[in-house]
């Protein structure tokens, strides 16, 4: 009589027909093991499908969600992740019964609950699956990301009277009084790690880790047990010299067959190449709990956003639809920034009001910038943003041929300010025009960048301005650099259409860290950014200060 399926293999069955989308690579991984189905056995293979269950009957029997809409539900894990727990913890080694797969790499979209699912694994190896004197660790980059898997479980576990009674909790320690078994939590810092001994490791956020040490040392140390696991679970990255690029594109070649490695599990979930991430159809290859822990209408809304801002469409490719991008962000396309010319920026008009200045001074021989950002009054909510450049007249026209940018034609139209003294920028014509921009406006403060000061700001000091430190990385610029962005799309940045500021803008290439921060980055853009980074400044300054949005009353300089 044949077996009933179970809802794995049910899955695996519907994948295999066409009836449920998934990505290529996963489709991969179920056609492997279909295929070791009928020919493991040569290899020594066998599968267990009481082992598999094992696994996947431990969840609903111990452990319910603890956060989330799902928070007090009982954990029934969702048909993906039977199948994959499935193929995972089935397989053995004929000879030994010991479990095949020694490593596991786990990509999927933000949301699919991969961390809550890797806490309940640390339970069921603490637990449930019968080692010996079990080492459990979650282990990423820092020690507050590994203790999200490791919170995680402890939450579950004190919630199930039946297990929390066979456990002992601490802070940082999970064990089993009268043996051996333990589960803790570990960061980077390898040197601290040796002499470990573990059976399971949960490596969360594998694509932040900054190198392969601490990779390496719970490898090195599996090899003290008969049947280890190290699962990696992680979203998308970008960084294509990283350990997680490099476990990821062994996955690929293992589940393609150029490699051949029994020991090796991936189930990687994404986007496909060629696909249109706007076409709503591919989502779920990315996100296979779609409508049960990823909401639809939240990753509508972050499509929606995405369309617009190239610097969110990145995050959201990597994060939503597991594709791996590049940290370059080209930021500001023309038809975000060219609408908000339609507002007139009158100089004369603003006359009086309260601004914030912010120098980008670069090298002598290059592009200078001196930038006003005019916070919203009464009756006038825009943000108005009046430019001053500045370049050596003596070397304009070979700058012209250098960079085959109309330098001369801005010169002529008043757009740069030409300095008299040879090839280099004469900085007293710029103090000289702050001087000349403080007759007619209320400079509140003036920003600069705090690695490349000058006889320029001691001068302006001296002179009575305010002069504020401010620095290029991720904390000061990731927060002005959102805000411009939303004001440009919002249409209340009113630029007036300086084409040199636009030249400049549309130049700006945006460099983003693992968590999602950006800043502007002069090294990566193609061209000039100067008055784009001195615009931001200044913003970053008018959104510190509480009073910046009320003009000050208008001042007769004589």
């Amino acid at each position: 009589m044949a077996k009933k399926l179970s809802v794995a293999e049910k899955y695996i069955r519907d994948v295999l027909a066409g009836k449920i989308v998934t990505s290529r690579l996963v489709r991969l991984q179920i056609e492997r093991h279909v295929k070791d189905l009928k020919e493991g056995d040569k290899r020594g293979l066998v599968f267990d499908r009481d082992a598999a269950q094992h696994v996947i009957d431990f969840f609903p029997t111990f452990l319910e969600h603890v956060e989330g809409t799902l928070d007090g539900q009982t954990f029934v894990l969702e048909p993906f992740q039977q199948a994959k727990l499935w193929i995972l913890y089935g397989w053995r080694w004929k000879d030994t019964g010991f479990r095949r797969f020694k490593f596991a790499y786990n990509e999927i979209g933000r949301g699919n609950c991969k961390s809550t699912e890797a806490s309940g694994l640390c339970l069921y190896e603490l637990l449930g699956i019968g080692e010996p004197g079990a080492h459990i660790y979650s282990a990423a980059t820092d020690k507050d990301t590994a203790r999200i898997v490791f919170d995680t479980a402890q939450l579950m576990l004190k919630r199930s009277p039946f297990l929390r009674e066979r456990v002992t909790c601490y802070l940082d320690n999970m064990h089993i009084p009268g043996t051996a078994a333990k589960f803790e939590p570990v960061a980077s810092g390898a040197e601290l790690l040796l002499g470990l001994r573990p059976s399971f490791i949960v490596f969360d956020e594998l694509h932040e880790s900054p190198n392969a040490k601490l990779w390496e040392v719970f490898e090195s140390a599996m090899g003290k047990r008969d049947s280890p696991l190290l699962y990696a679970c992680t979203n998308s990255g970008y960084d294509r010299h990283s350990i997680c690029w490099r476990k990821r594109e062994y996955s690929v070649k293992v589940l393609e067959g150029v490699f051949q490695d029994d020991t090796w599990f991936a189930w990687i979930c994404g986007l496909d190449e060629g696909d249109d991430w706007e076409d709503e159809r591919n989502w779920i290859k990315a996100n296979p709990g779609l409508g049960v822990m990823v909401k639809l209408k939240e990753l509508r809304e972050a499509a929606a956003k995405a369309k617009n801002d190239p610097a969110s469409l990145n995050s959201f490719l990597r994060f939503r639809m597991s594709v791996w991008t590049t940290s370059d962000v080209a930021w500001m396309p023309p038809h975000i920034w060219d609408p908000c010319a339609a507002r007139v920026v009158d100089r004369m008009a603003l006359r009086g009001r309260s601004c914030f200045g912010a120098l980008d001074l670069s090298t002598t021989t290059d592009i200078s910038s001196f930038v006003m950002v005019f916070p919203p009054v009464p009756d006038d909510d825009f943000w108005y943003v009046v430019p001053e450049f500045f370049l050596p007249e003596e070397s304009i026209q070979d700058r012209v041929k250098r960079d085959r940018v109309p330098y001369d034609v801005w010169a002529r139209q008043g757009l740069f300010n030409l300095t008299k003294n040879g090839r280099i920028i004469d900085y007293r014509a710029i103090r000289e025009k702050i001087h000349e921009m403080a007759e007619l406006y209320s400079i509140k403060e003036i920003m600069f960048d705090r690695w490349n000061a000058s006889d320029l700001v001691r001068n302006l000091e001296e002179d009575g301005f305010t002069m504020v430190k401010w620095g290029q990385g991720f904390n000061d610029m990731h927060a002005p650099v959102k805000r411009l962005m939303e004001l440009t799309l919002e249409g209340k940045w009113a630029h007036g259409g300086n084409p040199v500021l636009r030249w400049m803008a549309l130049n700006v290439v945006i460099y983003m860290d693992p968590a999602g921060n950006m800043k502007m980055d002069k090294s990566r853009s193609k061209e000039k950014i100067d008055g784009m980074v001195a615009s931001a400044m200044a913003l970053g300054r008018a959104m510190q200060v509480p009073d910046a949005q009320y003009t000050r009353p208008y001042v007769v300089y004589v």
